[in-house]
């Protein structure tokens, strides 16, 4: 529905996922016989879960880890991993600076050069360890490293940006990346991000991308939106970047995954996502407060560090239990953040969709009031929903 903003303006509306709701149909299935799998790159996958490449969430231990337990995790090419030998210091020097010094301190961490043998190295330690090696890196990254990623085995290849375009100018001399070419001739699958439009993904499916990120700004280290006003709500966002995703897939044959990256905390954030047309979700900081994170607690974005615009933030999150009771349970928490295969099953099993392709196909309604009706005593006592 178009509004008019001004008399020189008529915009639409966008819906957060935090205003939405699923709407239970005449059918249900027994969770147990539920396929929550999804494909990406040629690898299966039964959690439709993908780690953030943010140094508070995920090392090389914790991609392998992930991989076991059936979901994915992503290495941040550019962060502490790859700019440290032995990133354990630096880890304790972010997790106990104070809110004032945070910044300054993460610059200066972060000036360290990303060194070419410790992206060849975490490639490696993933890969002995038994994990599928997906790493991450900006646009310049990828032109820079490409070749040393494909070398070193990585299995992923993820290039991301807080937005992407296949038509970006450069400064006159500045060599630009070239995404269908990168696509093209990377030699391993390349999953593109980050966009929020129909016309963006479908570019960018064109260009070759073996998956398309979906989510600017949501994230909850993240300020982007604070500092660039850029941004679509993620229900809106998701569901414009699927109908590309379908269309595409009518052009060409190719279906290409969309990834659902930002602003995902809940297992109800995820059933919302993949309802509103994801096949799969990237979170970071419900996997940050996992035993085994790297972040001691904390976590902070990936445009944090920036030495010229910052936009990004370090939040407590604390340690919940493993990583393997956050995605596989049992649940000792009543809030939707452990179990989240377990949330995922039984809220597909809810909606009778057997599989993410019918999940896709569930009824969504706009219901502003669906985490706050009938829910006083809970935010009353911060308990539960109201915590």
């Amino acid at each position: 529905m178009d509004i008019q903003l001004g008399r020189s303006r008529t915009v639409r509306r966008a819906y957060g996922i935090d205003e939405i709701a699923l709407v239970p149909g005449g059918r249900t299935v027994d969770p147990a016989v539920v396929d929550s799998s999804w494909h990406v790159g040629g690898f299966k996958r039964e959690i439709p879960i993908i780690a953030s490449a943010m140094d508070g969430v995920v090392d090389a231990a914790m991609v392998a880890e992930l991989s076991r337990l059936g979901a994915l995790g992503v290495l941040n090419l550019e962060g502490v991993q790859c700019r440290y030998s032995d990133p354990n210091p630096v880890l304790d020097r972010i997790a106990a600076v104070g809110k004032e010094d945070f910044v300054t301190l993460m610059q200066e961490l972060y000036s360290q050069p990303v060194q070419e043998e410790l992206i060849r190295q975490r490639i490696t330690e993933i890969k002995q360890a038994g994990g599928i090696a997906a790493v991450s890196a900006t646009p310049m990254a990828a032109l820079k490293f490409g070749k040393a990623v494909a070398e070193a085995g990585a299995d992923l290849f993820f290039v991301q940006a807080t937005v992407v375009s296949t038509d970006h100018q450069g400064p006159e001399g500045q060599e630009t990346l070239d995404l269908e070419n990168l696509c093209r001739t990377m030699g391993l699958p390349v999953i593109i991000g980050n966009c929020v439009t129909y016309e963006v993904t479908l570019q960018l499916m064109r260009a070759g991308a073996a998956a398309v990120m979906v989510g600017i700004g949501p994230g909850a280290a993240c300020t982007s939106r604070g500092v660039l006003g850029i941004g679509i709500p993620q229900a809106t966002a998701v569901a414009d970047c699927a109908a590309a995703r379908n269309d595409y897939e009518k052009e060409s044959g190719r279906y290409v995954p969309i990834v659902a990256d930002g602003g995902i905390i809940t297992g109800g954030d995820i059933c919302k996502c993949l309802a509103c047309g994801a096949d799969a979700v990237m979170i970071g900081s419900p996997i940050a407060r996992a035993a085994e994170a790297p972040g001691r607690g904390f976590h902070w974005g990936m445009a944090t560090p920036s030495p010229v615009l910052p936009r990004g933030t370090r939040i407590k999150v604390g340690t919940t239990g493993s990583l393997e009771r956050i995605l596989r349970g049992p649940a000792n928490l009543d809030d939707g953040t452990q179990n989240l295969l377990g949330c995922i099953r039984t809220s597909m099993g809810t909606l009778g969709a057997r599989t993410i392709k019918e999940m896709q196909q569930v009824e969504v309604v706009v219901a502003p009031s669906l985490l706050t009706e009938g829910k006083v005593y809970q935010k009353a006592q911060q308990l539960g929903m109201g915590k």
